[in-house]
């Protein structure tokens, strides 16, 4: 079942997204994907799928200043943790989203969650995939280099910092084929690097983990977290913490997967993954 791409613009941004159709009618809700850094929604392309095929509609926006979304200037789009979560209200709305289940991954999957903090009436239940979740949280130096002063502007400018982005924090090699679609945005202009370097300068991650930390220590939803435990930026011991604050949460600890799980052990996380989103009846 092949993917479906797709544009829209929401309050003069556009937004390029992926989605994948069940075949007949559903009684299922939809599952939202949202990528982390330096990522676009191309990362979902061996999930999606298979949710589709048990009737589970799945969409994967890629962020603005991310993948073929627009990347605007940052006078005109802040790229900061409030900016994020506002454009994202603006682009679920407009896909009429009712209800649905999240699933989010890594730097700036952890706006998705601020979002579900403050939209919890749209959220059935959550997964999460190695993003940041506690106040020991760091940004690697791998990716705070590409904030910095002069050296951040040359390097985000570089197609290449995907590559080695990626398959640095999954410790896997990603297929010339899949990296020609990561670094495509950043060969056509170069916006895409301005925006990695606005959206790393204001990430405000101390903020966002301190109301992801104290948030879902009320949250009472289903909320599954699948963790790589070879990730070389986020600790498994965060996970399990993370793990025993949560109501209703469950953890899964994933052998010899590092930062970016669905890229290569799409297989292992479906095995949990579709059966918790298929509890998300809409009656």
């Amino acid at each position: 079942m092949s993917l479906a791409e797709h544009k829209i613009t929401v309050n003069s941004l556009e937004w390029f997204y992926r989605i994948a159709e069940p075949i007949g009618r559903t009684d299922l809700l939809p599952v939202v994907f949202l990528h982390g850094l330096v990522s676009q929604s191309y990362s979902w392309r061996k999930i999606m799928p298979a949710l589709a095929q048990q009737g589970t509609r799945a969409i994967a926006p890629d962020w603005i200043g991310f993948g073929f979304s627009s990347k605007p200037e940052k006078r005109d789009f802040a790229y900061t943790p409030e900016a994020f979560i506002s454009a994202l209200e603006e682009f679920v709305k407009a896909l009429e989203l009712e209800r649905f289940s999240l699933v989010v991954q890594g730097f700036l999957g952890s706006v998705g969650l601020q979002y579900a903090l403050r939209h919890p009436e749209q959220i059935v239940n959550i997964a999460i995939l190695n993003t940041p979740i506690s106040t020991t949280a760091k940004l690697p130096w791998k990716i705070q280099q590409m904030g910095l002063p002069l050296a951040g502007e040359m390097m985000t400018q570089d197609p290449l910092l995907v590559d080695r982005t990626l398959e640095g924090g999954s410790r896997y090699v990603i297929s010339d084929a899949d990296l020609d679609v990561y670094r495509k945005p950043y060969l056509k202009s170069s916006s895409a690097g301005r925006a990695l370097l606005a959206s790393i300068r204001n990430l405000q991650l101390a903020n966002a983990m301190q109301e992801i930390e104290s948030g879902f220590q009320q949250w009472q939803k289903p909320l599954l977290i699948q963790w790589g435990k070879n990730d070389p930026w986020l600790s498994l011991d965060m996970a399990e913490k993370f793990a025993t604050t949560v109501p209703d949460g469950e953890l899964i600890k994933l052998n010899d997967v590092g930062h970016y799980p669905q890229e290569h052990h799409h297989e292992t996380i479906l095995i949990d993954l579709l059966p918790f989103v298929r509890c998300a009846e809409s009656n």
